[in-house]
């Protein structure tokens, strides 16, 4: 009996391991499906300075400290913040290179300097690099109510 507990429970983790290697969901739970490539982002804007929907991209970057945010590549080496909706939730910190979908808004803001050099500190930038951060930035950035990470 002892012997058909501990199989039942080694076949029962090996289901919950191979589940989880398709993806995880981080928020609200979310579908693929609608989501635009983060390259063509830019234009789908087309001059709005808001704009509700969905993205998928590649993340070049994530919060060293708690996952509390990550860039995701839009083509041309730029890149798009990417903050969680009310803190509510975080992103694992070692999802460098993989895809991602992301539901919510995107936005054209200017971020001041404090600010990314705040986020630089988080990326564990060097002093040196954070000293250089003398502009405000303006791009567009995202504030995501759910996030799905490719496997």
């Amino acid at each position: 009996m002892k012997k058909l507990l501990i199989l039942s429970l080694l076949v029962g983790a090996s289901f919950g391991a191979f589940a989880q290697g398709e993806a995880s969901y981080h928020g609200k739970k979310i579908t693929e499906k609608g989501a635009i490539p983060a390259t063509q982002l830019s234009a789908k804007m087309n001059g709005k300075d808001k704009l509700d929907t969905k993205v998928e991209g590649t993340v070049e970057s994530v919060c060293k400290m708690k996952g509390c945010w990550m860039k995701i590549k839009t083509g041309d080496g730029q890149t798009m913040r990417v903050m969680f909706k009310d803190y509510a939730f975080f992103v694992p910190k070692d999802i460098v290179g993989k895809t991602v979908v992301v539901e919510g808004t995107a936005e054209s803001t200017t971020t001041p300097v404090d600010e990314l050099r705040h986020y630089a500190e988080d990326a564990g930038k060097s002093k040196e690099e954070i000293e250089k951060i003398n502009q405000p930035e303006k791009a567009l950035t995202f504030m995501a109510d759910g996030v799905i990470v490719k496997k």
